[in-house]
């Protein structure tokens, strides 16, 4: 029987036959300009098989992986105990989305979620972080009656239309008005704030508890004089937990850094799928659902084709099941503490580094201005043709030379952020900052490769204006 259905779909023959058009494919029929900027940084590696912290190409080459694909390899890639999960439900063969019965895997997932949030008491399934946040958006507006969303200036949220609308990157935004009617308040500005409340109309504030664009963490005392100003208000508190929960910042939620913050919505996502089956949640207090499904005739009033189907189900249980085990996040306070501590050292011996900030395994690198006349004028070259070039010159030797793989960590910035799988320890920790030094060492050497691949990045940003 099995040999029957190979002979329909065998997957294991088709990567073998066409693995190797990967980028042709991708031209061709997705999005055109991946594989291009890929080429054009030299980022256009074949990564075969991935395990852990580790990627590893053709040739047997292993790979540092500090990127987490954006955050959502928090356990690392195929941990045996989420990929037995996804085993077992498959071969459960369980009746799943009939739509029409209680299955009991999204009960027991909101049970464990909510656990780690005692103050709040439902939560709904969907499938990603942006309709994480959108379910959040919804249910502020008819919990209070009121259309407007406050955000915060660089903030992400998402991108699809009304995640989008509380999008603090113009980039993202520009060509797909109209957006919804929402206002940006910069992260820390408590007088915007109260300000914006007064005019009435204010159902929420939405926020990271520290923003993945840049890595910058809400000011001490903000969220918890923030959520006073908003519930005096009769408005509400959102958390957009998608990147820094599930223990990235070293508690399990970020906002848990702050004494007495208790938000009324919270999103979460990434981590939570276990690198394996797409799952976004919104975790909520009851008055807010019970506003929301107030009748029978509104049971599904909100709702999502693919939300709490088994797999996504399975894969969150495993994962913090995990992180109970393993004390994931315990284990990111304390490796995070180690990387930062041995990046900020670095900080008064390279001129060109500016600051190393951050919680846990959420780290920023900022680059900034040189003092010595021959790197000043280069920095200055770099910056009169793209703000954000000079931390891509980085991440391009970081991988190309010590096969790293890292992210600038917003267009036009000068920051790396670092957000590597929660798993790793001191030999990853000495690996990356023995492979920054040999970069930061050459970049401040005033010659070599590092400069001449800053000249071609001119080229290009020149060419693309």
């Amino acid at each position: 029987m099995k040999d029957e259905r190979r002979e329909g779909f065998d997957l294991t023959r088709l990567l073998e036959e066409r693995g190797a058009e990967r980028y042709e494919l991708h031209t061709r029929h997705l999005n055109h300009q991946l594989p291009r900027m890929l080429r054009t940084i030299g980022f256009d590696k074949v990564y075969e098989r991935a395990e852990g912290a580790h990627f590893w190409d053709a040739e047997g080459n292993d790979y540092l992986d500090m990127l987490a694909g954006f955050g959502v390899m928090g356990l690392g890639r195929h941990h045996p105990v989420v990929r037995q999960a996804i085993h077992d439900v498959l071969d459960a063969s369980l009746a799943d989305l009939t739509r029409f019965d209680c299955q009991p895997l999204p009960g027991l997932l909101a049970e464990k979620l909510l656990a780690h949030s005692p103050h709040l008491d439902r939560v709904f399934f969907g499938n990603s972080g942006t309709e994480a946040v959108e379910t959040a958006l919804k249910f502020a507006r008819y919990a209070t009656g009121r259309p407007r969303i406050l955000y915060c200036t660089h903030a992400f949220h998402g991108l699809t239309t009304g995640s989008l609308s509380v999008n603090g990157e113009k980039g993202f935004r520009d060509g797909f008005a109209p957006l919804l009617p929402d206002t940006a308040i910069e992260l820390g500005d408590l007088d915007a704030l109260r300000r914006e409340l007064k005019r009435g109309d204010v159902a929420g504030l939405v926020v990271e508890p520290i923003q993945g664009k840049g890595v910058h963490a809400a000011p001490p005392g903000f969220l918890r004089a923030a959520q006073e100003l908003l519930h005096r208000h009769k408005a509400l508190l959102i958390a957009d937990e998608v990147q820094t929960g599930l223990g990235r910042t070293g508690d399990f939620y970020a906002y848990q850094h702050e004494e007495g913050v208790e938000p009324d919505l919270l999103c979460v996502a990434k981590a939570l799928s276990g690198g394996y089956v797409p799952v976004g949640a919104t975790l909520g207090k009851d008055w807010i659902f019970k506003r929301v499904y107030s009748s029978m005739d509104r049971v599904l009033v909100h709702s999502a084709s693919f939300g709490s189907n088994a797999q996504a189900m399975a894969a969150g249980l495993a994962v913090l099941a995990v992180m109970e085990q393993e004390e994931t996040v315990a284990n990111a306070r304390r490796t995070g503490d180690l990387l930062r501590e041995r990046l900020s050292a670095l900080v008064g011996r390279y001129e060109l580094l500016h600051e190393v900030r951050g919680r846990g395994l959420m780290i920023g690198i900022e680059f900034g201005r040189p003092s010595s006349l021959k790197l000043r004028s280069r920095w200055t070259m770099l910056q009169a043709a793209r703000k954000g070039l000079f931390a891509q010159m980085v991440v391009v030797p970081l991988l190309q030379k010590h096969r790293i793989l890292t992210q600038v960590s917003g267009d036009h910035l000068e920051v790396i952020k670092l957000i590597p799988p929660l798993i790793i320890g001191e030999a990853e920790v000495d690996r990356f900052v023995t492979a920054f030094t040999a970069v930061m060492d050459d970049a401040h050497s005033g010659g070599g490769l590092m400069w001449d691949f800053g000249r071609t990045l001119v080229k290009q940003a020149v060419a693309n204006r």
